[in-house]
């Protein structure tokens, strides 16, 4: 408390959001130059399906667009834009990267968000019931659950959930770019972010659980207990408070690397979301596509640690802002 405190925090603050900056600056030096070493380019992929090669016009082409500069160059080149808004344009479509990933964004976001909160929701209050009620038939069934949550791989899960639908509804969820209703809208992503949420949520069941028996062992617990606390007030406010924090580092995981699951969920719903369109571009080697998506995913891997270290200090008073 006080000045000083206000100084840790402030510093404790600064320094995160410095490694933050190193870690991305890193980052975008991995992503641009395993692009640049990969065997192929966009100009070998188009004179290929061309059928025939004319040195010429393909150095031409390379100069163009700038793939016969050093890559270091390259480099400086994007990074330069990046700082100035300017992210490129695509090789494929010829149209500035901005005006391609923008409109996919709000796409995935929502879907992303919509997994989140379904395993959040879901995983968080299953794992503490299967904690309070350790070793019955219910604890098993639930652990059951969640190692087929854990298994089941969310593409064949998409799968499942499509055939189950044109089995029993003789339709399937067909995303509709312009919903009418919120309703209408939810219902779109709903069933994919079921999918994918799937297990995440299994994995926040158990970690939760887990967290769950550790604290209920403790002796303020009993304590509480034995001074009539009811059930409620020990398993939520006393033993799940204490009992968050490992769950808050697997959902700030979760968050960061539900864009990997939803790059074939995205191909499975047939939702133009910034992960399918990733694939798309990876095939035709679109670099300006890819490295910018990749540092995108990047930057919400980044900020979602970052987040988690913030919440840490937030909900348990005991962590000092060191390192």
């Amino acid at each position: 408390s006080g000045p000083e405190g206000i100084a840790r925090v402030f510093a404790y603050i600064v320094r995160r959001l410095v490694l933050m900056l190193v870690t991305l600056i890193g980052i975008s030096i991995i992503i641009f130059v395993l692009l640049r070493v990969v065997p192929g380019n966009i100009v070998d992929i188009l004179f290929d399906a061309a059928g025939f090669v004319d040195p010429t016009d393909k150095a031409n082409l390379e100069k163009e667009l700038g793939l016969n500069l050093p890559i270091y160059v390259q480099y400086l080149h994007w990074i330069g834009g990046l700082l100035h808004g300017d992210l490129g344009y695509s090789y494929v479509s010829e149209k500035p990267a901005l005006q391609e990933i923008l409109p996919r964004i709000p796409i995935t976001a929502r879907l992303a968000a919509l997994a989140l909160l379904f395993s959040a929701s879901i995983g968080i209050p299953l794992g503490v019931i299967s904690a309070v009620h350790q070793g019955s038939r219910l604890d098993y069934t639930l652990r059951v659950v969640s190692l087929s949550g854990l298994s089941l791989p969310s593409f064949w899960l998409g799968l499942l959930i499509l055939m189950a639908s044109v089995s029993l509804f003789g339709t399937m969820p067909i995303y509709n770019p312009d919903p009418k209703t919120w309703t209408e809208a939810f219902a779109i992503y709903a069933v994919p972010a079921m999918a994918v949420g799937f297990r995440s949520a299994a994995l926040t069941m158990r970690i939760t659980r887990s967290s769950m028996l550790e604290i209920l062992r403790q002796d303020y617990i009993r304590t509480a207990r034995a001074k009539g606390a009811s059930e409620t007030s020990v398993n939520y406010r006393h033993a799940l408070k204490n009992a968050i924090l490992p769950v808050i580092t697997v959902i700030g995981i979760e968050a960061a690397f539900l864009i990997g699951g939803l790059i074939v969920t995205e191909t499975v719903f047939n939702i133009p979301g910034v992960a399918r369109f990733l694939v798309e571009a990876l095939r035709w080697r679109d670099y300006p596509i890819v490295q910018n998506l990749v540092m995108l995913i990047a930057v919400v891997v980044v900020v979602a640690n970052f987040t988690v270290d913030m919440l840490y200090a937030v909900i348990d008073p005991r962590i000092r802002y060191t390192d």
